[in-house]
């Protein structure tokens, strides 16, 4: 890590503006925003007859997956140079397959989807990036994963209140192609460089061995996360809730998820990493155990809310763990990438263990994707390497 003269840790390379940081910050915002949008606009393209209900599971995966794999590969392959035209290029061909969703239906539009994550996985490059770089990149996750929840939270709103309710899913998607066209224009306002990393032990742009496990843990973490909440609502009718009950839930946890992002922005660099996920693991074993119990609305309304703080509060904590893993910082840079995929396939495999009247088996595979990742992450920290990366 770069430290200024007093000690202090420094930027790698040049300290990007304030108008710069707020361009990469809007392009990842906009990069990830169709994570917090999905259920609605795919939705309503099956309400309109438009998709089936396996489809929209298709079209859901397709579009995460594609993202965590190019985010994954540029942040291994490509050189951090030219970003204001690779930005400007993203956004405007997301804003074009935004567009082109308008005239799909059926498998078309998980092909559509698909495409899409192309170019919102070069966005979320573009912000991992600086990230990286930062001195202390914990606390720039935590902004980051703040600014995208609640951006997600108000567009979301704005498409159920206004945009989708009158103009249907074709609003929608095309609202998300204005907002796209206008990360492009962004991207612009960024740097148009970053530093180039240090090699690791690996070759070429690749993490090291230590790194790739770290990302490993990474994504169990998501992939346990994801999973457990994507069944959430099956738990909830399980339970003997009323519809309402889950409703209330989503809004509950995504405040608290806003919440817990803005809290790690302040405890970031001030708690010490390891501890931390560690008491966040604990606490999530037992929300576990409260969401296989069945519990009555209440018990599950507080659920779902601690839920979602920890969701984003732990989030930054696993960005100093990787450093550590790896200090070249070559597998934080495939950070996003392992977490999409988590988030991705996790609920994939959660459901080849539930079955239409008993959803708890996601929760057994969320509690054990969780503690593989907990001893992956004791096992790197406890376990230095032998020569640290020059």
């Amino acid at each position: 890590m770069a430290h200024t003269a007093s000690g202090s840790p420094a930027w790698i390379g040049p300290r990007p503006s304030l108008l710069e940081a707020a361009s990469v910050m809007y392009v990842g915002v906009v990069g990830i925003m169709i994570a917090g949008v999905q259920p609605l606009l795919l939705g309503a393209l099956q309400a309109e007859g438009r998709l089936t209900a396996a489809q929209l599971g298709h079209a859901a995966t397709g579009e995460l997956l594609t993202m965590g794999i190019v985010a994954g590969l540029a942040g291994g392959l490509l050189k951090a140079e030219r970003l204001r035209w690779i930005g400007l290029f993203a956004g405007l061909a997301l804003a074009a397959i935004d567009a082109a969703t308008l005239k799909t239906s059926g498998e078309v539009v998980t092909l559509a989807r698909a495409a899409a994550g192309i170019p919102s996985g070069v966005l979320l490059w573009i912000t991992i990036g600086m990230i990286t770089r930062a001195p202390r990149p914990e606390r720039w996750s935590g902004v980051y994963l703040t600014l995208q929840t609640l951006a997600q939270f108000l567009v979301s709103l704005w498409l159920t209140g206004i945009i989708v309710a009158r103009y249907g899913a074709n609003g929608g998607f095309l609202a998300l192609a204005a907002i796209s066209a206008l990360a492009g224009l962004a991207a612009l306002a960024g740097p148009d460089r970053y530093v180039p990393l240090a090699h690791a032990n690996g070759p070429g742009g690749l993490p090291s061995a230590r790194g790739a496990v770290a990302l490993a843990a990474c994504f169990l973490f998501l992939a346990f996360i994801v999973a457990v909440w994507v069944y959430a609502e099956p738990l909830s009718h399980q339970a003997g809730h009323g519809p309402q009950v889950f409703g209330y839930a989503v809004s509950i946890s995504l405040i608290c998820q806003v919440a817990g992002g803005a809290a790690a922005t302040v405890l970031a660099g001030r708690l010490p990493w390891f501890w931390t996920v560690l008491a966040c693991a604990i606490a999530d074993l037992v929300l576990l155990a409260l969401f296989a119990s069945l519990p009555g609305p209440g018990v599950f309304l507080l659920a779902s809310g601690v839920f979602g703080f920890i969701w984003l509060f732990v989030l930054p904590f696993l960005v100093p763990m990787v450093i550590e893993a790896d200090p070249s910082r070559r597998a934080a840079m495939l950070l996003s990438g392992a977490q999409l995929l988590g988030g991705s396939l996790g609920p994939l495999m959660a459901s080849l263990v539930v079955s239409d009247v008993d959803a708890r088996g996601a929760v057994a595979f969320g509690a054990a994707s969780l503690v593989v990742a907990v001893v992956i992450v004791a096992g790197l920290h406890l376990r230095p390497p032998r020569h640290a990366i020059p």
